[in-house]
């Protein structure tokens, strides 16, 4: 089985643009995440897919590989699955490119998890975490995920899902973390399914799969690493940094 990790990279993003590219410490964002998802030495190979240039040679130049999307795409599915069309591979763990300080434990679990599957019955696999905050159950930017006996996901949605109506029982809230685990078959089979209601609504390209009957095998964690998502987050990262030195 081959397995190997993409990093989508898209250079303009609307909260912080061109955060990919900003130092932290002696290193771009992006390289940052690029050389520990190397490091991790979990997968046959590791690419950067990005839609600009300045990315592209960023990866290049230190002898990094990368590839270069040759159309638009909504989301980072879309460009790792242009990215691997012609790849003779079987499975792509799709790592956020605005999260520097992987997780390997969390990518072991994702890779062991696929090895194991000797059916082949997970198509695709994506980790949660408990929410402690309570100020993030209503957070809309906060994905939360409900799952089913078997950690398989039932519904993601923006809004405080379950609904907790009945306060006598006693309810954890799980944040989807949006790192992914894909068969190849199924990755690209999703570029060419229209976007559903429910993916319509909530802007969430994983109800994808559940509108097209799909299963998401959901993974347990209580790490969701750090991400840089707004210029307030960087300082942030630099504290992490300068913790591990």
């Amino acid at each position: 089985m081959k397995i190997i990790a993409m990093i989508p990279a898209r250079y303009a993003a609307t909260r912080f643009p061109f955060k990919l590219m900003q130092p932290l410490g002696n290193k771009t964002v992006i390289r940052h995440t690029y050389d520990n998802t190397v490091a991790t030495q979990l997968f046959d190979e590791v690419y950067v897919v990005t839609d600009h240039d300045i990315i592209f040679n960023e990866i290049q130049s230190h002898g990094g590989k990368a590839i270069m999307s040759q159309r638009t795409h909504e989301s980072g599915s879309d460009r790792i699955a242009e990215a691997i069309t012609d790849l003779a591979i079987d499975v792509v763990i799709n790592v956020q490119g605005d999260e520097p300080f992987v997780n390997k434990q969390l990518l072991q679990t994702m890779v062991q998890l696929f090895k194991e599957d000797v059916a082949m019955a997970i198509k695709v696999a994506t980790p949660y975490k408990p929410i402690t905050d309570a100020a993030q159950v209503h957070n809309p930017n906060i994905v939360k995920v409900v799952v089913d006996h078997h950690e398989n996901a039932l519904m993601f949605s923006r809004a405080a899902i379950p609904f907790h109506r009945d306060q006598t029982i006693a309810v954890t809230y799980k944040e989807h973390i949006g790192v992914y685990g894909f068969r190849k078959e199924v990755l690209l089979q999703f570029t060419q399914w229209p976007m559903g209601i429910l993916e319509s609504i909530e802007k969430l390209e994983q109800l994808r799969y559940l509108e097209n009957g799909v299963p998401i095998k959901m993974i347990a964690t209580n790490d969701a690493g750090v991400k840089i998502d707004v210029p307030e987050d960087l300082p942030i990262a630099e504290a992490y940094l300068n913790q591990m030195k």
